[in-house]
């Protein structure tokens, strides 16, 4: 299977279309905690993730990093800059090591000009994540911590999760400091909030990965 089918937006592409253009891709690993692109950089690349993870982050005021969304194998970033023409609004991070796909504005202009179809994938790709963007944003002016942590497990799971015998496995690695970040919380409510679902028998935590027991207690909080 080539490398490019497993892009969320170049799926629906034959695998002789795919080799037609796979001269126009580069291939680039990140290790973990390492800068994909950063806050301002020009746009100059589509990248989509094709092994690992990679988190868009910001710093606030205070300075502290918020996380704004994860990004999974499939998925592009940095596209909107990159169509719109202006500097990174954000940073790009490695959570793990990772294996991204790079396309540059100019040879992705030229594969949209080929496959015209295509224009849709990406439109409707960015349309998902903006509305997933503006929920979080929503949640985080709007909701309780408690709430707001629940929800992201909740969306977590949906997008990465892993159905087991017990419940639904997350498949990363979230630290106490990352749920913090994506939820606009102190690390303290983090470790309070979790211990508090893992007493009530909500969750639970193995070798560092969330398992959710009860899905439906969780979106009651």
């Amino acid at each position: 299977m080539h490398k490019l089918n497993a892009i969320d937006i170049f799926s629906s592409l034959s695998e002789s279309d795919m080799e037609e253009i796979s001269s126009l891709v580069t291939t680039e690993t990140f290790g973990k905690k390492e800068t994909v692109f950063s806050e301002g950089a020009p746009s100059e690349w589509f990248y989509a993730v094709y092994e690992g993870k990679i988190k868009i982050t910001k710093l606030s005021v205070e300075g502290k990093e918020i996380i704004l969304e994860l990004i999974k194998p499939g998925e592009l970033f940095g596209a909107v800059a990159v169509l719109k023409g202006f500097p990174y609004p954000a940073n790009a991070v490695a959570m793990e090591d990772s294996s991204i796909l790079k396309i540059s504005r100019k040879n992705m202009m030229l594969i949209l000009d080929m496959f015209p179809s295509l224009m849709f994938n990406l439109i409707q790709s960015l349309g998902d994540r903006m509305r997933d963007s503006h929920e979080t944003t929503k949640n985080i002016a709007l909701e309780k911590v408690g709430s707001r942590i629940a929800a992201l497990l909740l969306k977590l799971c949906e997008q990465m999760g892993t159905k087991t015998q017990e419940g639904l496995e997350l498949n990363i690695k979230l630290t106490k400091q990352d749920i913090a970040e994506m939820v606009g919380t102190t690390v303290e409510t983090s470790i309070r909030t979790m211990s508090r679902f893992k007493k009530e028998g909500l969750i639970k935590e193995e070798a560092g990965k969330v398992v959710i027991l009860d899905p439906d207690g969780l979106r009651a909080e």
